[in-house]
């Protein structure tokens, strides 16, 4: 029978890393404790044009069906983000070119929200589905997610989605500043080369929240419920 074990990245953090935040606050990572009443999995970019163009996303499916399933169930919020079909521009077309321009406009399909995510993800009734009409889905005034989310109480999101350098680093960096507490789940994001993917978690973890693997936010989530 083929292997079907889901192809994920070969993330690390260096250990220089881990003793550098060790050394300034005396643990390994920032948030060691989360309601999961007041925690969002923000889910990013999880369409087929994005999936479907490289192994390490569509890997990256089970882990977030995994953590939506465990949070929802403990009372949290799941939200899925898709990109929005906005106008051209004259820069982007300049920067991109005109046909990739064209192709990145159209990459969130068409119809509604949930019609539009990977099939093989899971929405349930009270999730959250929204558009963003930039790569971060907390840059105000380009996605509804920080009202929404300052609605339910949420103080810290979990990110996770595609593509790891881009939408989802520039969702963490935004959602840091607007004030919420942040964890990367490094085996739940994803993009082409393992290198620009633990790039995107050195740099989150160094200046804007927590790098966190799959299995150790569901911990968090279970000891949560159990305390």
């Amino acid at each position: 029978m083929p292997d079907t074990k889901p192809i994920l990245h070969a993330w690390h953090i260096d250990e220089r890393e881990y003793r550098r935040q060790e050394e300034r606050r005396g643990r390994r990572y920032a948030y060691t404790n989360i309601d999961p009443v007041r925690t969002a999995l923000v889910v990013i970019d999880m369409v087929p044009f994005f999936v479907n163009a490289t192994p390490y996303t569509r890997g990256i499916v089970p882990n977030i069906q995994h953590l939506a399933h465990c949070l929802r169930s403990a009372g949290g919020t799941v939200v899925w983000v898709l990109p929005a079909r906005v106008d051209r521009t004259s820069v982007g077309d300049e920067f991109h070119g005109p046909e990739a321009a064209e192709m990145f406009r159209n990459a969130g399909g068409t119809g509604p929200l949930q019609d539009r995510l990977w099939h093989e993800l899971t929405v349930g009734a009270d999730d959250l589905l929204v558009e963003k009409s930039a790569p971060s889905a907390f840059f105000p005034g380009r996605c509804p997610l920080p009202e929404l989310l300052q609605e339910r109480g949420i103080d810290t999101v979990l990110i996770t989605g595609t593509v790891t350098n881009v939408c989802c680093e520039s969702s963490a960096r935004d959602a840091w500043i607007l004030g919420y507490r942040v964890i990367m789940i490094a085996d739940a994001n994803s993009t082409g080369r393992d290198k620009d993917h633990n790039a995107t978690l050195h740099t989150v973890y160094r200046s804007f929240g927590d790098v966190r693997a799959t299995s150790e936010v569901l911990g968090l989530i279970d000891e949560s419920v159990t305390a």
